[in-house]
């Protein structure tokens, strides 16, 4: 029944962050809103929805180790999991944009959050917690992150974001969508994080367990969807771009509002996985100068998901 109540969580999850955007995005063309500003703003923290509604409630309920383990199990699944099918459906061309200033900005981030959690390591104290500050800080970077984003898209032909165009709606049908898209987050935020530490403790394992493995792949259910269909469509660009933005939300964003919701207590093993991030990260930066210049080849996607076996495997046996 707890696994029941998990893929119904993720059903709602996916379906909701889908009516939020459907329901932002035609509430701001009613507004008057560019495809831009839109695209920036409500298609981008419309699919990292899922992840900060399990965050936040698995903060809140004290389950720190699930709300860590969502973010980190993220982005490696994003990058090995995700990019790493994705590569295998089409060899992933990536724009110089991305190599030398999303990729690297995503390391930042995972860099950042390795000193944020080794408190015990630097200042010599009893434990390591992300912080209410901690969290504010990340969530300054998220403010230079988005003025990044938005004076790039400036730049950018207004013709790439006619796919933020949805249906349209009117404005009491779209604030509708809206609502009900909210609702169905939190309905299905609740059903993962009762489903997942119920689930952890029926099979007696770590929250950590299931939120770096079940929970991050289910709530980066949205980005896997963009990514192969972009590989499908063989707009590459767009696959990667996906990923990366998607693991500086993860980190900057989601823990940072995490953080300042209730502080998370860390332990000396997510040193290991955000070490996992790390690596995954260093991968894909290396990935694009080795075979073809600026591609994900196949091989190399094969590469990133048996790395992917791998790191699950070493959970399982972790526990």
């Amino acid at each position: 029944m707890h696994f029941v109540l998990l893929i119904c969580g993720f059903a709602l999850l996916v379906k909701g962050a889908d009516w939020l955007v459907d329901g932002g995005s035609a509430l701001g063309k009613r507004l008057g809103i560019s495809d831009l500003v839109i695209g920036l703003t409500v298609v981008a923290f419309g699919t990292s929805m899922p992840e900060l509604f399990v965050n936040v409630l698995a903060g809140l309920r004290g389950s720190s180790e699930l709300a860590i383990g969502n973010v980190l199990g993220s982005n490696v699944s994003n990058i090995l999991l995700i990019l790493g099918v994705a590569a295998i459906i089409c060899p992933l061309g990536v724009g110089a944009g991305t190599v030398w200033k999303e990729i690297p900005f995503s390391l930042l981030a995972v860099l950042v959050l390795a000193v944020m959690a080794n408190d015990h390591l630097l200042d010599q104290v009893d434990r390591s917690v992300l912080s209410r500050c901690d969290g504010l800080v990340l969530l300054g970077f998220f403010v230079i992150f988005l003025y990044y984003s938005a004076a790039i898209a400036r730049q950018t032909p207004p013709a790439v974001f006619a796919e933020f165009a949805r249906p349209p709606l009117g404005i009491w049908r779209a604030c509708i969508y809206i609502l009900i898209g909210i609702g169905a987050l939190a309905i299905g935020g609740h059903l993962c994080v009762t489903g997942a530490i119920h689930i952890a403790r029926r099979l007696n394992v770590s929250e950590s367990l299931i939120g770096l493995t079940v929970v991050a792949v289910g709530t980066s259910l949205p980005e896997l969807a963009t990514s192969v269909t972009a590989a499908l469509k063989k707009s590459c660009d767009i696959a990667v771009g996906n990923v990366v933005g998607s693991n500086i939300f993860n980190i900057f964003f989601i823990l940072g509002v995490s953080a300042v919701s209730r502080p998370l207590p860390l332990k000396e093993s997510s040193n290991i996985d955000i070490g996992v991030v790390i690596a995954a990260t260093m991968l894909l930066f290396v990935s694009m100068f080795t075979g073809k210049r600026k591609i994900i080849d196949r091989w190399e996607g094969w590469l990133m998901l048996g790395s992917y076996c791998l790191y699950v495997a070493y959970l399982i046996h972790r526990g």
